[in-house]
């Protein structure tokens, strides 16, 4: 029996205004066919959000086509029949054969397919920096009378200025981020196990808010004393303490699109190293977003941030943020000094306030807004403040 389509993310028009973005950009390139390997980039063109990419897949795109065609194990080609708006024909499962096998893949099969249809001889775009050193070898030893194309990046950059249907889902994910953060300002009390906070954090996240469930949990990045000097490391077997810090970031997930959110907590009245840390961020991070509008470059909104920071005599080293979309990161542009990306309405941004100072001490504060023509919308509400917690 055949597998029925699931309610679609987008319209059918909204992909198609997408591809013909994708397709735009090909032409300049000279390419006719576009192979996209990139998990986040088949999302945005397809609306598929299995995790599959453990092994060989990609959407080819071609310019002599309406749809893309979705080339990926044969076990998972149900889900994407049933996820994507992709016609039948346009789905390809490659056999079990190709699975686990040294000599060939999956890749194997998508050269094949430009070979069958008869675009192995012109330009083909890859995105080569996605692929490994020895999966891109053997595109170029299998497709030699091609003139292959290096097109890594060209969709992320295609992705950054979202459409109003994009921001809808968005503004849905970060009221599921918001709702993650009040929850954790409830159960984190002294005696409580990190653990054990974060399953009810979780809970909350797939739960989603306003009727609208999260479905995906990207990994949460929780940072207590005396670890709050690391950044990216997740919960520990400890408890929480009297006087504990924590330093919590999260992401509520609509759809494949990811909206992250930064808080520090304290159990009990802050240090007033803390304290002084905390509000350099808050500073920081206002200043930033008063600079924010259309016209304005990344570098611009950073060197604001540096400058009200530094006042108040505190440095930071990394970036301020970068863009948001699909996944915890775009991978295009950053809030960082030097980065002249002009800022767009619709552009999304994690805009991290977040700082590692030493080992055993970092702060942090973020919010996730989208540029608009006189300025900015923060897409996160939750409250923007150090958490005393009881």
């Amino acid at each position: 029996m055949a597998i029925s389509k699931a309610p679609q993310s987008f319209p059918r028009t909204e992909y198609l205004r997408r591809l013909a973005a994708v397709k735009s950009e090909m032409a300049q390139r000279d390419i006719t066919a576009l192979v996209i390997p990139t998990s986040s980039n088949i999302t945005y063109l397809t609306g598929y959000t299995a995790r599959s990419a453990y092994v060989p897949q990609a959407l080819i795109v071609s310019n002599h086509q309406e749809e893309p065609t979705f080339i990926l194990r044969k076990m998972d080609a149900h889900a994407a029949l049933h996820q994507t708006f992709l016609e039948r024909d346009k789905v390809v499962g490659y056999p079990e054969a190709l699975v686990g096998n040294p000599d060939k893949d999956g890749f194997d099969s998508i050269i094949d397919f430009l070979h069958d249809v008869g675009v192995a001889n012109g330009g083909v775009g890859l995105e080569l920096g996605e692929l490994p050193a020895y999966s891109a070898q053997k595109f170029k030893a299998r497709l030699r009378q091609a003139r292959i194309v290096d097109c890594t990046g060209a969709v992320n950059w295609i992705r950054m200025v979202k459409s109003e249907l994009e921001i809808s889902v968005l503004k849905e994910a970060a009221a599921v981020t918001d709702a993650g953060i009040m929850r954790a300002a409830e159960v984190m009390r002294p005696g409580v196990r990190e653990a054990d906070a974060i399953a009810e954090i979780v809970a909350t996240l797939a739960r989603g808010a306003n009727g609208k469930p999260g479905t995906w949990i990207a990994a949460p990045f929780l940072c207590s004393s005396p670890r709050t000097g690391t950044c990216h490391i997740t919960w520990s077997e400890d408890v929480f303490r009297q006087g504990s810090q924590i330093n919590l970031e999260i992401a509520g997930v609509r759809l494949g699109y990811t909206v992250p959110i930064s808080r520090t907590f304290s159990i009990g009245r802050p240090s007033d190293r803390l304290g002084r840390v905390h509000e350099a961020e808050l500073a920081g991070l206002e200043a930033a977003l008063g600079t924010i509008c259309a016209g304005r470059t990344c570098s611009d909104v950073a060197e604001a941030a540096r400058r009200a920071l530094e006042k108040l005599s505190v440095k930071k080293e990394s970036r301020f943020g970068y863009s948001i979309g699909i996944d915890w990161q775009e991978r295009t542009a950053s809030l960082k000094e030097g980065d002249m990306t002009v800022l767009k309405p619709n552009m999304t941004f994690h805009l991290h306030l977040g700082n590692w100072i030493d080992e055993e001490f970092g702060c942090v504060i973020s919010e996730t807004f989208r540029v608009t023509e006189s300025g900015f919308e923060v897409l996160t509400r939750a409250p923007r403040k150090l958490f005393e917690l009881g």
